[in-house]
């Protein structure tokens, strides 16, 4: 486990309504480390923002907390199912 599966776990319970349905997980793939935010709906937008400009900030989040663990990262936003 990542600090960067970390971080964005606390900054999406930190935003979220329903902090109880939000989950993270992290996977390795095609190379770099893959961490998924699964999350209610309704609070998916509210972590997305305005213009996408909360996602960015997160994603740029994720990329520097793992550059200090020397691996590359990314974020990807997805629906509860």
């Amino acid at each position: 486990m990542s600090r960067a599966r970390d971080v964005v776990e606390v900054v999406a319970r930190t935003l979220a309504d329903h902090p109880d349905a939000v989950r993270v997980t992290e996977r390795e793939h095609k190379g770099q480390t893959l961490v998924e935010l699964f999350m209610a709906p309704g609070d998916l937008g509210r972590v997305i923002g305005r213009q996408g400009r909360t996602a960015a900030a997160m994603r740029t989040l994720v990329g520097a907390t793992a550059e200090l663990e020397g691996i590359k990262a990314t974020l990807e936003f997805r629906d509860q199912q």
